[in-house]
């Protein structure tokens, strides 16, 4: 069948990037960053159109595979699911962009290493306390009332519960609601996966729990990795595997093994079949099995690994993996989002087409490319102040070896 969703012609509105041409110059990092986040935010608008529907249903619906902006699935978005009235499609981001530009404000406040009481004091607030453009309300409106139920959770524990940020993710619902917001993290630890990661699974304390949390610091880890110069698909899903634990490795290990010597466009069933043994929801996405989302040392989430997968499968290629992972369904937007923000930062922006980068951004009144800016100079700030503590402790270090006064020689 002809693939759906061929791209739209469409000029540059107001606060959105010049043509390439005109673009100034960038070096690496920035350019790295930029095609992460405005990578990431492509990837969850063309899966968000179809998100919660089989590949069937999706082929049903547009004629054919999903190749570029749709339109919703419903056309009566409005009342097809109250409770999502969201205006999904027509190149609209979805919770998951709204999250990450959230934090990626946090890092431009703190421009250091965050914490979980980062996002009890700073997170929080932006929520629900000032009013943002909501692509899917096509309205100003906060974010509290956009965001799922695992996010709504944040403002009840922590603003009004005065949990522990530390532990304020233990009893929510187990998802991929952290994750799906973490790769600002990976940019602000570039090159270190290892750091990424635990600054997730500390961030994502406040958030979530168990293989949720564990899936966020796996995917600030594979954004770090993927950063790095010379990286490539096989050494960031190596990197995540070596660092992910318990169900979330299993799961990574068995879609990567799965996708050995198949095309990203293809890698759909075998991706479901891998990942079905650590995935909790079932095979009804809209109708969960009674052990869905609690806490297990033997699932996963479904999204990272098969993001990673997907990775694999499409040799890094962002087009390949965003397309595969949009037309995979379930949960597509935080799929095409994972890997759209892991390819972009290997390719750069060369890697991203930039006709959708200002697409979405047209259709989503967002500047793409903004945040990636802001992001690559809070990683420069970072680095400094990391440079900063490890002079000091080595001053300690030296002066620590150094012989006690009056000591026998």
């Amino acid at each position: 069948m002809t693939p759906a969703g061929g791209l739209r012609p469409q000029a540059p509105g107001p606060g959105l990037a010049a043509p390439e041409g005109r673009r100034r110059q960038v070096d690496v990092l920035e350019d790295k960053a930029i095609a992460a986040l405005a990578g990431a935010a492509v990837g969850d608008a063309l899966g968000g159109a179809a998100e919660g529907n089989t590949p069937e249903a999706i082929v049903a619906r547009y004629g054919g595979p999903i190749a570029g902006i749709v339109p919703p699935f419903n056309a009566d978005w409005r009342n097809a699911r109250p409770i999502a009235p969201y205006h999904k499609g027509d190149g609209h981001v979805t919770d998951d962009t709204l999250m990450t530009n959230a934090l990626v404000d946090v890092y431009a406040a703190v421009r250091d290493h965050l914490d979980a009481y980062d996002v009890a004091d700073r997170l929080v607030p932006l929520l629900v306390d000032e009013k943002r453009w909501i692509p899917e309300y096509e309205a100003e409106g906060l974010l509290l009332h956009r965001v799922f139920l695992a996010e709504k959770w944040l403002v009840a524990r922590l603003r009004y519960g005065h949990v522990d940020p530390r532990e304020a993710g233990v009893g929510n619902i187990v998802n991929c609601g952290a994750a799906m917001y973490m790769a600002p993290v990976g940019i602000a630890n570039a090159g270190s996966p290892h750091g990424a990661y635990a600054e997730a699974i500390e961030l994502a304390g406040a958030h979530q729990s168990s293989y949720g949390r564990e899936a966020a610091g796996v995917l600030a880890a594979a954004v770090a990795a993927a950063m790095a110069p010379g990286a490539t698909p096989d050494s960031v899903a190596s990197i995540a595997l070596g660092l992910a634990k318990d169900g979330t490795r299993a799961a990574i290990e068995a879609v990567v093994s799965a996708v050995h010597g198949l095309d990203a466009a293809e890698a759909g069933p075998a991706l479901r079949a891998a990942v079905r043994p650590f995935d909790t929801v079932g095979e009804d996405y809209r109708a969960p099995d009674l052990d869905a989302r609690r806490p297990s040392r033997t699932k996963a989430i479904e999204e990272l690994p098969v993001a990673l997968g997907l990775l694999v499968a499409a040799r890094g290629d962002y087009r390949s993996a965003v397309l595969a992972a949009a037309n995979y369904g379930r949960d597509s937007d935080s799929i095409a989002s994972m890997v759209g923000a892991i390819s972009g930062a290997l390719s750069g922006q060369a890697g991203v087409p930039a006709e959708w980068i200002d697409a979405v951004g047209e259709a989503s009144r967002l500047d793409l490319r903004a945040t990636g800016r802001t992001m690559a100079a809070v990683a420069r700030d970072v680095l400094a102040r990391d440079a900063e503590r490890a002079t000091a402790r080595e001053s300690a270090m030296a002066a620590l070896a150094a012989p006690a006064a009056g000591s026998a020689a």
